[in-house]
């Protein structure tokens, strides 16, 4: 195919996976609750139109019928059904729902996921109009809104289930209903709703937009110190719940949000982010944010929802062996990528007298890092896929 086509099938793979992982386990969730026919019919309408959505994507791809933008390169054609079917989804959501009880915090990241997505989906198609083509500043500053502020929507509902999964483990009820648990959760829709201004640092936009982001970005510090604080909890909770996947997998996410947020924190300096912009360093951000964070929380989901039967200590520490593999191999993997951002940085800066690829060819170390790392995750990985699978055909079969 080509790396043309194998690009962006990559990275809509990637994304549309998540998205679709989230909305699987939200549709568990509340599918539990009681419905009427009509909120089932929502969500076959939902799920048809999502599946419309993605074998038609994928046969964009495939044939090369591209026309999109970044993240969404296939026929804009396809991005309609993804969009009736969001909007389904709200009604089904709020159907099944109501507001006859008092929502925990983790019922709001879910609607307000819900609602920015459609919000900045639309948004991230105004290009169609030659109104916004024509402003080029305007065009690239929309686009890179709408980019970062999506993948803030699908954070929200991955988080959310996270804190569901959290109170179903821990039994405690109350801290999803606590003032504290909410002011985390405005904290991070306040940063999904400005975060995004400091992808554009390049762009000659308002400086108050630029202001406002880097204002926006440094709250995060908020988060940041709140992760230290919960340290000592959490090396508590991680002896008593050790052998327990979906913790397990939790915890790991909790470490790699720590982790992710530091490097996101420091890229977000306008100062290190003029280096910092279009090097591996910006991969490196985005790649440990969608295995260390987002797949550690949908396969802590997976283990939650499939309950493997009883698992032999053979298994169990087998199982273990690969789990810190995973860890330490995704650990070396981002690091090899921030050590080939850091030497195009400095060739960027004019700091290396080298050409383009005599500066990659000394990167070729890294390289090689980054592809055995990548190799040994897809592996490992692939092992938690294979065996979730195995044990959820079992259960059904059983």
């Amino acid at each position: 195919m080509g790396f043309l086509s194998l690009r962006p099938l990559h990275v809509s793979s990637v994304y549309l996976s998540i998205i679709t992982a989230g909305l699987g386990f939200l549709t568990l969730i509340i599918a539990k609750r009681k419905t009427t026919l009509f909120g089932t019919l929502l969500q076959y309408l939902h799920f048809s139109l999502w599946i419309i959505a993605l074998f038609g994507i994928f046969y964009s791809y495939l044939t090369g019928d591209f026309g999109g933008r970044e993240y969404w390169e296939f026929n804009p054609f396809w991005a309609l059904p993804i969009l009736i079917s969001f909007i389904v989804y709200l009604i089904y959501y709020l159907h099944q729902m109501g507001f006859k009880e008092k929502w925990p915090v983790y019922y709001w990241m879910w609607l307000t996921g819900i609602l920015f997505f459609i919000f900045t989906f639309i948004e991230n198609y105004l290009w169609i109009f030659s109104y916004f083509r024509s402003h080029f500043i305007t065009d690239m500053t929309i686009q890179w809104k709408a980019n970062g502020a999506l993948v803030g929507a699908v954070n929200q509902i991955i988080y959310g289930i996270a804190f569901y999964l959290m109170e179903k483990i821990s039994k405690d009820t109350k801290t999803s209903f606590h003032k504290l648990s909410f002011a985390m959760y405005f904290l991070g829709l306040f940063n999904l709703i400005f975060n995004w201004g400091h992808h554009i640092y390049l762009l000659p936009t308002e400086k108050v937009i630029h202001y406002i982001a880097y204002a926006v970005s440094m709250t995060e510090w908020i988060i940041f110190i709140k992760i230290f604080y919960n340290w000592n909890n959490q090396l508590k909770e991680n002896t008593t719940y050790y052998n327990f996947f979906p913790y397990r997998f939790l915890m790991a996410a909790d470490y790699w949000v720590m982790l992710n947020l530091g490097l996101a924190l420091l890229i977000s300096i306008p100062a290190i982010n003029l280096y910092t912009h279009g090097t591996h360093i910006t991969v490196a951000h985005a790649m440990g944010t969608t295995i260390g964070i987002n797949t550690m929380i949908i396969l802590a989901a997976c283990f939650y929802f499939i309950k493997p039967s009883f698992i032999s200590n053979k298994v169990l520490n087998f199982n273990s062996l690969i789990f810190w593999i995973v860890q330490y191999t995704l650990l070396f993997f981002l690091i090899s990528l921030v050590a080939m951002g850091i030497k195009k940085a400095l060739w960027q800066a004019g700091l290396d007298d080298n050409t383009f690829s005599e500066m990659m060819n000394e990167n070729s170390f890294w390289t090689t890092l980054f592809i055995l790392f990548g190799t040994i995750l897809m592996f490992t990985l692939g092992y938690f896929v294979i065996y979730l699978f195995i044990k959820s055909w079992k259960k059904i079969n059983s």
